[in-house]
């Protein structure tokens, strides 16, 4: 099984690395090494998710080097997980973008150049899972950042460079930002593996342990874009295309909420910073779902509730109870999919209509009732509707919050239940102005697009997404099936959520348990070293 562990880093790079040297030839080829690649990571993760759930977790050691000196990295319960949900979702978005670029005839950029940077993003995202270093997962970092940033800017277009540009200002502020905690950490303790800092942080001065962990927490609430560090993501995630759009949502921002994780349970178990991570929780749902209620584009809305759901995983987390824990882990999993989900039906609804912004959407419903369909079952899961997983995370965070019984945390389930409403607000009104009301005045349907007499939509331009600049940015209404196969796929994976809550729950409980307890991921990793 050790062998197993490296595959879901070392092969993303290798496809990379070998795409990049066919180049712009064989492009079937270069499709095919994609998803072969991706297939074969979410095959590794199916294999080591059981294993370590059944025998604890398992330790690969690069070059033979033994913790605490050499790389390690670590498959336990919850890193197998999370890896098993990102290769499900990674696989689901390289199809669709594979669709997208055929169907519209990119024979160039796409395949040479996008595909290769997605693949050293997985890595990044794979590395930094199984990281069992501070600095390799600096490094895990540095590559899904390198990845995102190309995907990002991917076109050239002057909104998406302006929103890059943001979105690179805030990357490597953050990376310095870790680079410094890491160097702070290493000289309290004289070593960056994760399992000894368990160790020597508990014998530390509590000013020290206090400092070191303030500076890694800013490192990863500006990276998953936890209040106050939330402005960025909503003005740079609607720039980009679709694929990495739905990527970026699902994947890059619970990076960093898995880090949170990671660095409270097993760093800092109880220490006394949960009061401003409670704090920070309400504040990012709230901030998050008033945004969401005020946006008239469907990407931006999105991007909205995107922060806002991130406030559920923060509550989880700084309940430090095996209850709260096992319920972000559990809303973790069930966000990435649907959240991913929701962005490729809006890059769906942008091909089939030639833009987002609802002050110029309406009667897709009729048009693309496949699409209206997709595009309402996430919602409602998004929304928390029973019995969908959304329900049921948000039920466990509810009732972690209330066995907890402190004011703060019943205040954080008041503000649960309200950004639930506001959030079934929110895409229940977007579901109907896109779907179910007739076309506005100035758009007619032509019974393949609606199409507008105007030459552009000022609200789209002024948030730097796409816009309708008359007929001819309507250039193909066709819906590769591949396109529709692939999101339906992931709203079916959301949807399995609630068929397996049972065993699901029974999994995250004991994710929550080892994490807390420790001991078995630190014996894991030092072994004999202790």
């Amino acid at each position: 099984m050790e062998a197993l562990i490296s595959v879901p880093v070392v092969l993303p790079l290798l496809a990379a690395g070998l795409k990049l040297a066919i180049g712009r030839r064989l492009l079937r080829l270069q499709a095919l090494i994609s998803v072969l690649t991706l297939a074969t990571v979410l095959a590794v993760s199916l294999i080591l998710l059981p294993a370590a759930d059944r025998e604890g977790p398992l330790v690969a050691r690069a070059g033979g080097w033994e913790a605490p000196i050499g790389i390690s990295l670590v498959a336990d319960r919850l890193s197998t997980l999370m890896l098993v949900v990102s290769s499900a979702v990674t696989l689901c978005v390289m199809i669709y973008s594979l669709a997208q670029a055929y169907a519209d005839q990119e024979d160039r950029a796409p395949l040479s150049i996008f595909h290769p940077a997605y693949l050293i993003m997985v890595a990044g995202v794979s590395d930094a899972f199984l990281s069992g270093d501070l600095f390799n997962l600096f490094v895990a970092f540095e590559m899904l950042l390198s990845g995102s940033y190309v995907l990002l800017t991917f076109g050239g277009t002057e909104s998406r460079i302006r929103a890059g540009a943001t979105y690179v200002v805030m990357g490597l502020t953050s990376s310095l930002l870790f680079l410094v905690a890491i160097a702070v950490a290493y000289g309290a303790t004289g070593t960056v593996s994760m399992a000894q800092l368990a160790e020597r942080f508990s014998v530390l001065p509590q000013h020290i342990k206090l400092l070191v962990e303030l500076m890694l927490l800013l490192v990863f609430v500006v990276k998953a874009a936890i209040f106050p560090m939330s402005a960025w993501l909503p003005d740079s995630y609607p720039t980009a295309p679709a694929p990495a759009t739905a990527l970026f949502a699902g994947l890059l921002t619970k990076v960093g909420i898995y880090s949170i994780i990671r660095l409270e349970a097993l760093l800092f178990p109880g220490g006394p910073v949960s009061g401003l991570l409670m704090w920070a929780a309400l504040l990012t749902m709230l901030f998050g779902v008033f945004g969401a209620v005020a946006q008239t584009d469907i990407k931006r809305m999105l991007s909205f509730t995107l922060v806002s759901h991130i406030g559920y995983m923060v509550f989880g987390v700084a309940l430090s109870t095996v209850a709260g824990m096992a319920g972000a882990v559990f809303y973790v999993v069930h966000h990435i999919t649907v959240q991913t989900s929701l962005f490729l039906v809006t890059g769906m609804i942008e091909r089939r209509a030639g833009t987002t912004s609802l002050d110029r959407l309406g009667g897709l419903m009729k048009l693309a009732p496949l699409i209206a369909v997709l595009f309402f079952v996430p919602a409602m899961n998004l929304a928390g509707i029973p019995p969908m997983s959304g329900f049921l995370g948000k039920l466990a965070l509810i009732q972690a919050g209330v066995a907890d019984g402190r004011p703060m945390a019943l205040t954080l389930v008041a503000g649960s239940l309200l950004t639930s409403l506001l959030t079934l607000y929110a895409v229940a009104t977007t579901w109907s102005r896109a779907f179910w009301r007739a076309p506005p005045p100035g758009i007619r349907q032509t019974g393949t697009v609606l199409e507008s007499e105007e030459r552009e939509d000022p609200a789209s331009r002024a948030h730097g997404t796409e816009g309708i600049t008359g007929r001819a940015i309507v250039t193909s209404v066709n819906m590769p099936p591949a396109m529709l196969g692939s999101t339906m796929a992931l709203v079916a994976l959301a949807l399995s959520y609630t068929v397996m809550a049972g065993p699901l729950s029974a999994l995250t409980e004991r994710i929550a348990t080892e994490l807390l307890a420790r001991e078995p991921y630190i014996s894991a990793v030092l072994g004999g070293a202790r």
